[in-house]
């Protein structure tokens, strides 16, 4: 796979084998800020679980899964994972896509790139002919919610995490819905 360019600033670099210890070590640079709190050892366990090498290698193998860097002025700034043909309970009879990851370094957000990176992915959804994007927010999150709310998606449904060392307060999840025209 090669380089997607979404703009002169922003492109999305197909994660590798080879990748995993350079995700990893961007990923303590992007998601420990953001979630820390969340965590009773500060999202280390997280961390170790989701971006080991043996998780990084099933979720790049897996079918129906593109995995990206986000490169932002040429520089690795977090990551973006979509699941295509990825159903939601209601919505099982339409097309769907998940936008399963999408994690930017603190310091880059409020700049547009999140909202050209879902741009993006409503403009390929459509051209693959999927019906709906879906995600799972952070309920916490309320800047990520409003963030979302304001590209159209909408509140579909909740469910909660059972991450051994999460704080019950941060365990929920907030689905949202974006209907494709």
């Amino acid at each position: 796979m090669s380089i997607i360019y979404i703009s002169k600033n922003l492109q999305l670099q197909p994660i590798e084998k080879s990748d995993t210890a350079a995700l990893y070590k961007l990923m303590q640079k992007v998601y420990i800020p953001a979630y820390a709190n969340f965590w009773r050892d500060k999202g280390e366990w997280y961390l170790q679980e989701q971006y080991s090498e043996s998780n990084i290698q099933r979720e790049i193998n897996e079918e129906y899964c593109s995995y990206y860097f986000i490169l932002y002025q040429g520089k690795k700034i977090g990551n973006f994972r979509i699941k295509w043909n990825a159903s939601l309970p209601q919505y099982s009879h339409l097309k769907s896509v998940k936008l399963h990851r999408i994690y930017l370094h603190p310091k880059e957000q409020g700049k547009g790139i999140g909202s050209q990176l879902l741009g993006w992915l409503e403009q390929e959804a459509i051209v693959k002919k999927y019906k709906i994007i879906w995600l799972d927010a952070m309920d916490k999150k309320l800047n990520a919610l409003e963030f979302y709310k304001k590209l159209g998606y909408q509140y579909h449904s909740h469910c909660f995490l059972d991450f051994p060392l999460m704080y019950d307060k941060y365990r929920k999840m907030v689905q949202l819905i974006k209907v494709l025209v």
